[in-house]
């Protein structure tokens, strides 16, 4: 069962309002699941998260909220329909 979820914006090279791409830890009773939006909209396993908080990435990331989240997604999906 999922107990917590957070978002993360990617922003490197863009903004809260405009991200690169979005992450989310999904928060389970045996550990965290991390995955990341992909082009196709579907959410799929990274390691993007770990790697930022063992210092082994050079990407920024910003937790956003849940309402910040689903603007994110807007704003992914229109961008991805239009590459």
């Amino acid at each position: 069962m999922t107990n917590k979820i957070r978002y993360y914006a990617i922003v490197t090279g863009g903004t809260v309002d405009r991200p690169q791409g979005l992450l989310r830890r999904l928060e389970h009773d045996d550990g965290p699941e991390d995955e990341a939006l992909h082009k196709d909209m579907g959410w799929r396993w990274t390691s993007m998260l770990v790697e930022h908080e063992n210092g082994c990435s050079d990407e920024d990331l910003v937790e956003v909220s849940h309402a910040q989240a689903r603007n994110v997604v807007q704003h992914l999906r229109k961008r991805f329909a239009d590459s």
